[in-house]
């Protein structure tokens, strides 16, 4: 499919990101910096005027201005499924998502059971869906599952299959004393405002001796593929994560790497134990992001 036919699609959707994405992120997410950000591309892979920064410090990536949160609580209401199903030319909605994430389910299921110290009597999927993932998980260590999602049809299919069912975004979640034993961040990170602070409140709500799985697109991975960060850049992820940065979260936040795999399409994810929270090697950061700027650049 060209790259013409895709963007005919997309503009027939009337979606102006351009006159919208005002909010200038102050500091980075990882290191806080407030000025060792430096623009690397201008357009997203839909072609949309979307300016991507890389922190010098320490090779967090993210967009900056990009929407606020209640420009992305429309945008995921109303735009993000039309504009997927425009860039890939079929139709992706909560009933074709399911189809896709069973081979997901599958393949997570697989390689995380063995790796938890003990079957989990409870499961929360924040960013869940449909609840696919957490419906398998869940039926393999006969667990209660709970989905976390700000998509009401998504979550209906969900509390349909048995689950219980929260309405809203993680970053507004307060779980008050409540805890599980395996909590998953599934194909979600890269989609967060505040992903250290988010990474934060999953410590909190991992039970002690539980396991949090995480992935992200690893976007050096992307960039090594395609030879173009464009097309790792688009308007739904507010920030990009590589190894590196994801490995500075876990640490800033208190949590150890206890298994990792890399799945064909791009996922980096993460098996993590509770741990105590420290600093990442800053110097080491910053030269990984150097790398990345002159590869990119």
């Amino acid at each position: 499919m060209t790259q013409t036919v895709i963007s005919e699609r997309v503009a027939a959707l009337g979606y102006d990101y351009g006159g919208q994405a005002a909010l200038r992120v102050a500091e980075c997410n990882l290191c806080e910096s407030r000025e060792h950000a430096v623009e690397v591309a201008e357009r997203d892979r839909y072609g949309y005027p979307a300016t991507f920064v890389v922190c010098r410090r320490c090779g967090l990536g993210y967009l900056c201005p990009r929407l606020s949160a209640t420009q992305y609580a429309h945008f995921y209401s109303e735009i993000y499924r039309p504009l997927v199903s425009a860039y890939h030319g079929r139709r992706i909605d909560a009933e074709t998502v399911q189809l896709e994430q069973r081979d997901y389910s599958a393949g997570l299921a697989a390689f995380l059971l063995p790796l938890l110290p003990s079957s989990p009597r409870t499961i929360l999927d924040i960013g869940g869906s449909t609840g696919v993932v957490a419906s398998v998980l869940a039926a393999r260590s006969n667990a209660r599952a709970t989905v976390l999602d700000p998509s009401p049809d998504e979550l209906a299919v969900a509390r349909a299959g048995g689950m219980e069912t929260i309405a809203g975004l993680v970053e507004d979640f307060d779980p008050g004393e409540r805890s599980w034993d395996l909590v998953l961040l599934c194909q979600t990170i890269d989609h967060l405002l505040d992903v250290r602070g988010t990474l934060a409140a999953l410590r909190r709500m991992t039970a002690a001796g539980g396991r949090a799985f995480v992935d992200i697109v690893d976007v050096d991975v992307l960039v090594d593929r395609t030879g173009d960060i464009e097309r790792a850049v688009k308007i739904d992820h507010p920030y990009y994560l590589t190894r590196s940065t994801a490995a500075a979260l876990f640490t800033l936040t208190g949590f150890t790497i206890v298994a990792e795999r890399l799945t064909d399409d791009g996922h980096r994810g993460f098996v993590l134990a509770q741990g105590p929270a420290g600093e990442p090697n800053w110097p080491a950061l910053a030269a990984s992001a150097a790398q990345f700027v002159a590869n990119v650049s």
